[in-house]
């Protein structure tokens, strides 16, 4: 029984989407954790370019703008450096200061 589960684990990972680890349910905060999104757009860069950038699916990108989850801290650093912002920059900060 348990090899079966882990076999069907194992064909419904998608493989792409193992940056998007980090899922965060916090009740009264406010769910947008990152400005992923809102960087990109003042550096008039696209999705699909970050994830290109990135090496990852589009689709996990576009989690990440939408705050469905979030990336590693590594992949913050490499976002950062890619658009040339301070890693802070990528952070809403009103979720900061409420953890």
């Amino acid at each position: 029984m348990i090899k079966l589960i882990i076999l069907i684990f194992c064909f419904s990972f998608d493989k792409n989407d193992y940056l998007c680890r980090h899922k965060f349910n916090y009740p009264n905060m406010d769910k947008d954790i990152n400005r992923i999104k809102v960087v990109l757009a003042e550096k008039k860069r696209t999705n699909k370019w970050l994830a290109e950038q990135l090496g990852c699916a589009p689709t996990t990108v576009s989690k990440w703008c939408t705050n469905a989850c979030q990336p590693p801290m590594e992949t913050y650093i490499r976002i950062a450096k890619l658009l040339e912002v301070e890693i802070d920059e990528l952070l809403n900060k009103k979720y900061v200061t409420s953890i």
